[in-house]
């Protein structure tokens, strides 16, 4: 399967009060954990809603400021432009993807992380209905319309990093690489 990974990068931030994709990690951006979490399952990466990366940026779908639902409609829209087969998304503020987790969404894909929905895999025969639900002005929230298309939710319970405060990275700086979830 050819796999477009895509970074959603296109919030506010205002929990956190400041660009929390560019915030530090242990000397790293977020934005750049976030794809280096990406890198080992997919082919190429992108950011969708963050003009600065070290990869291609694309704007969210169809205009911004939709949520994270813009986010994988640009994503998903370039994907199928480019010939890809998925999208498997993330956002800035997740910094690491467990593996086995990325082998179920690829597996049962339509499918998203229970405990995070942003985390998910998106074929690309997807790209017209998403655009026409948000053009439709359908609810923006990522398990509705998920639901909507029959996606699984996958692997209820599993813990994932998701940096939302400038608290939260403080305690992650604090924990150890290895008891990260």
């Amino acid at each position: 399967m050819n796999i477009l990974g895509a970074v959603l990068a296109g919030g506010q931030s205002t929990r956190f009060g400041s660009d929390k994709a560019l915030a530090l990690l242990d000397g790293t951006a977020l934005l750049d954990h976030a794809l280096a979490s990406l890198q080992p399952h997919c082919a190429t990466l992108v950011v969708v809603g963050h003009p600065h990366a070290a990869v291609p940026t694309i704007p969210d779908l169809p205009v911004s400021g939709l949520g994270p639902l813009g986010g994988i409609a640009g994503a998903l829209a370039y994907a199928a432009d480019l010939g890809f087969d998925a999208v498997l998304t993330t956002a800035c503020d997740t910094p690491e993807l467990p593996a086995a987790l990325v082998a179920t969404l690829i597996a049962e894909a339509p499918a998203y992380a229970a405990e995070a929905p942003t985390v998910a895999l998106w074929p690309v025969h997807l790209a017209m209905p998403l655009l026409t639900h948000l053009l439709g002005n359908g609810p923006r929230a990522i398990r509705h319309w998920a639901d909507a298309i029959g996606a699984r939710s996958i692997m209820p319970g599993m813990a994932l990093t998701n940096i939302n405060t400038p608290g939260d990275l403080a305690t992650l700086t604090r924990e150890p690489p290895s008891r990260r979830a």
